[in-house]
């Protein structure tokens, strides 16, 4: 118990005076100690509005010093009679600006572990409440932890010298690799080239109408990009079960016809077919959940578990739930729901450095025009989606809509948006009893 009373919030005041003092002494360090420090990281008030009497004074460029701080702090209602002993005290035993960014960092480093000590009661008082269950409060810690480490790790702005050597060391590792693309290979060897892979950090949106096969694309490639990286791929099922899901792999995998695996009604040559596709697909690190009320934030939370997480894939955005709850398509305001679903969806992508697949449906638009291919603005809720996405691709095939179209069975791949590259069109093979698509030798470079 005693221990107990001894213990003290983890602060500084000798770090926090002495950031203070050397801003009063030097106003050359200021811009360094703002850049570094807020006014939340202080723990002693007094300090606290100091700081926030100097960070509005530089933002609005007016001489710092002694008199003028002090004349600030009146006008801001945070002066009283101690103020000036207090502002000289801090002069006076601020031996010299120059070690100003280690005391900030002094500063800086208390602050994050009383957020820490923070967090733990919070987290606590949770647990011993017990509202919402145990894992609904275990991911309600590792959200609140996580993001203490994201605050932490934001960096400011950085030479540009610093991020050539990065992307250097990129091109480097691609040369000698001799592959002939940057990102992870989706299988369908036109599509890779033109959009360079499924590079990390990227938002890819594939769209189409219902029917179309999206969901068997998205699973082609997830399938493909499993098996070939050895990296673990998640797919997040929002409208089809995980038995479906599998349903389809096994079907894509073996060549037997979805319906007959559905009926039972399978030859004694496919039952080998079947056990060697499952075999195949059990050796791929393929994740399924089919939570219906998933948000981004859980997704989030789930992939940060994951040691060796290579592709994201989430089946579909309009049935997302956002940071309030709001389903993308339930919601009174579907545009601010979905911008805020997509913009999050492409956080997440940078956060988990890994390349994100989201499948998104189309609007009737096309449906009453004469040529029904799919243009960007069909999205649903376009305008964050498309700005969000680094590419986009639609599906569209012409035997949905005219049965006697001569491209039997031929899908097109059109590539709306790519910041890697070219948009065009590519011709797929779909085979719709095997749900799978795959290259076609032939492609159009251009749509």
């Amino acid at each position: 118990m005693d221990d107990l009373l001894h213990r003290q919030i983890p602060h500084s005041i000798e770090a926090e005076q002495a950031v203070l003092g050397s801003m009063l002494i030097d106003s050359r360090c200021i811009s360094d100690v703002i850049g570094a420090l807020k006014a939340g990281d202080f723990y002693l008030s007094s300090n606290k509005d100091i700081f926030e009497t100097i960070y509005s004074m530089f933002n609005f460029s007016k001489a710092i010093d002694p008199v003028t701080v002090l004349d600030k702090m009146k006008e801001d209602g945070v002066y009283n009679d101690d103020s000036p002993g207090y502002i000289r005290d801090l002069m006076l035993i601020t031996p010299t600006s120059s070690n100003v960014m280690e005391y900030a960092a002094i500063v800086k480093d208390k602050a994050l572990l009383r957020s820490i000590v923070d967090a733990g009661g919070d987290i606590t008082e949770m647990a011993i409440s017990g509202e919402g269950g145990a894992i609904n409060i275990l991911e309600a810690a590792e959200k609140r932890i996580y993001g203490l480490r994201q605050d932490r790790d934001k960096d400011g702005l950085e030479p540009v010298s610093k991020v050539l050597v990065e992307v250097y060391e990129e091109i480097r590792n691609v040369a000698r690799s001799g592959k002939a693309i940057p990102g992870m290979a989706t299988g369908l060897h036109d599509l890779d080239k033109a959009i360079m892979g499924l590079n990390k950090g990227d938002l890819i949106l594939i769209a189409s109408r219902p029917g179309m096969g999206k969901t068997s694309i998205a699973l082609n490639i997830a399938l493909h990009a499993a098996k070939s990286s050895g990296k673990s791929v998640a797919i997040f099922s929002l409208e089809m079960s995980s038995e479906q899901l599998a349903l389809r792999l096994l079907a894509s995998e073996s060549f037997i016809d979805s319906k007959k695996l559905q009926t039972g009604r399978i030859k004694p040559d496919e039952w080998r077919k079947l056990l060697g596709a499952a075999s195949s697909i059990s050796q791929a690190d393929l994740l399924i959940n089919d939570n219906a009320s998933l948000s981004v934030a859980d997704m989030n939370a789930q992939c940060r578990r994951i040691p060796n997480l290579g592709l994201v894939v989430v089946d579909y955005l309009q049935l997302m739930q956002s940071a309030s709850g709001a389903r993308g398509g339930q919601s009174e305001n579907r545009v601010q729901v979905v911008s805020e679903i997509s913009r999050m969806m492409k956080i997440m992508a940078k956060e988990l450095n890994v390349p994100l697949i989201c499948l998104s449906q189309l609007s009737r638009a096309n449906e009453s025009r004469q040529n029904k291919r799919p243009l960007l603005s069909d999205l649903r809720e376009s305008g964050a989606i498309e700005q969000d996405a680094d590419i986009v691709l639609a599906l569209y095939r012409d035997d949905y809509y005219n049965q006697e179209s001569e491209a039997h069975n031929i899908a097109e791949c059109i590539i709306l948006k790519n910041r890697r590259g070219e948009t065009g069109m590519i011709e797929l093979q779909w085979l719709p009893e095997f749900t799978n698509f795959s290259s076609l030798e032939r492609h159009h470079d251009e749509y």
